[in-house]
């Protein structure tokens, strides 16, 4: 990049600039940015604050906002955006990117630490640390995830509290706003140490470690298939519950949740031990990845193997293919998942299956027994030749 392209990315982001200009007008097409819809549902946000005593459990929810806001409620969104130097349009973007609902220009709606965090993001960009498109992304990935992580935080600590309290659902969120305060600051701690113990791992995976597994996945390539030219080379595995459909009609609430929490920190146990990766699980199915396809077969051959002999849980269908793929939004794409996802649906219940070239890449591993079966006709891959992974010399993974 030139130093004059550096200085427009830098620029466009400057106060008084197209891209991001204090003047610019409401992405919606209103001139002035205040929302032109009176019928708009938007959401709740006291601009009067009520007269009178409040309820205790208003006070402890007010009491929770403002520890968790940074303060109270006193600043609109133009002024939030003013105070970090940006049009309303540009603080629009990085908030939906975080997940925001829309405010109107009357709504009370933010804090000075509001601000704080715009002027952050911001600052990057015109540092020239991140371009604008980039800040979007990181800003949208930071949103989507603490999304997904503090549902999934609620939800467990009302669970909890059923159980534990004995307690209906609906009295255990209430109960939650008083709860929290006490925990608020070890989670924190923990969410700040992990995310920095990740990002260590992520770039060790995802650029120092990179380039040795591409030439570790050459052997057998004749460099003219589809996922040549993706980046990364893994394995990956998808384990799917056997009739999970059927079983899920015939549970209660309680049972059904259960299972999928009992299916997911199995899978989840199981893929970190063996040094995976879990990218998602999607109802009934969990996707994994691993650097290498001795590590990919350990885990698969594991969670096929649990599922057997769980009390519980149903057997599962595993599949693993080691090839190529490409990593964006923290999902992972390619003809190689295809593949893995195709090969899940022929697997056997409590077996585990890997195409043709995964089996040469573990062929000379004695902890493996490979087996082909006969050649399947597979969507969108033509005719392959599924190949049956057992466990041959070893113990496999090991759980504590």
């Amino acid at each position: 990049m030139t130093d004059e392209d550096q200085q427009e990315r830098v620029d466009s982001i400057a106060p008084g600039t197209a891209a991001f200009d204090p003047s610019a007008g409401d992405p919606d097409g209103d001139p002035s940015g205040s929302e032109p819809r009176a019928d708009a549902v938007r959401p709740a946000v006291d601009r009067h604050p009520p007269t009178g005593a409040m309820s205790a459990e208003r006070l402890a929810m007010k009491a929770l906002e403002a520890r968790l806001l940074g303060g109270e409620r006193k600043l609109r969104r133009r002024e939030v955006a003013a105070g970090a130097g940006l049009s309303l349009l540009s603080a629009r973007k990085l908030w939906r990117a975080l997940g925001f609902p829309n405010f109107g220009d009357e709504d009370v709606a933010f804090t000075e630490r509001d601000q704080a965090a715009l002027s952050t993001v911001v600052d990057l960009v015109r540092a020239g640390k991140l371009t604008e498109e980039a800040a979007i992304s990181v800003t949208r990935s930071i949103g989507q995830m603490t999304d997904r992580m503090v549902v999934w935080q609620i939800e467990a600590l009302v669970e909890d509290m059923v159980h534990e309290q004995g307690v209906t659902d609906a009295v255990a969120r209430k109960r939650l706003v008083n709860e929290l305060p006490a925990l608020v600051d070890a989670l924190e701690e923990v969410l700040v140490y992990s995310w920095r113990r990740q990002l260590n791992a992520g770039v060790q995976r995802l650029a120092v470690r990179a380039e040795a597994g591409l030439q570790a996945s050459e052997e057998g390539r004749e460099g003219d298939e589809d996922d040549a030219p993706l980046p990364l080379a893994r394995a990956v595995g998808f384990a799917d519950l056997v009739s999970y459909t059927s079983l899920s009609r015939r549970m209660n609430e309680k049972t059904l949740a259960r299972l999928v929490q009992r299916f997911e920190n199995k899978c989840a146990e199981i893929i970190s031990v063996g040094g995976g990766r879990l990218v998602k699980t999607v109802g009934d199915e969990v996707l994994y990845i691993a650097e290498t396809p001795a590590a990919g077969a350990e885990i698969s051959l594991a969670l096929a193997e649990a599922f057997t002999e769980d009390e519980i849980l149903p057997e599962a269908r595993v599949a693993m293919v080691w090839g190529r793929i490409l990593s964006r939004l923290g999902d992972i794409y390619g003809p190689t998942v295809n593949l893995a996802a195709r090969l899940t649906t022929l697997a056997d219940p409590g077996t585990v299956l890997v195409d043709s070239m995964t089996a040469s890449a573990l062929e000379q591993d004695e902890r493996f027994v490979l087996l082909p079966k006969d050649p399947e006709n597979v969507r969108g891959f033509g005719e392959i030749l599924p190949v049956r992974l057992t466990r041959g010399r070893g113990r496999g993974l090991v759980l504590d």
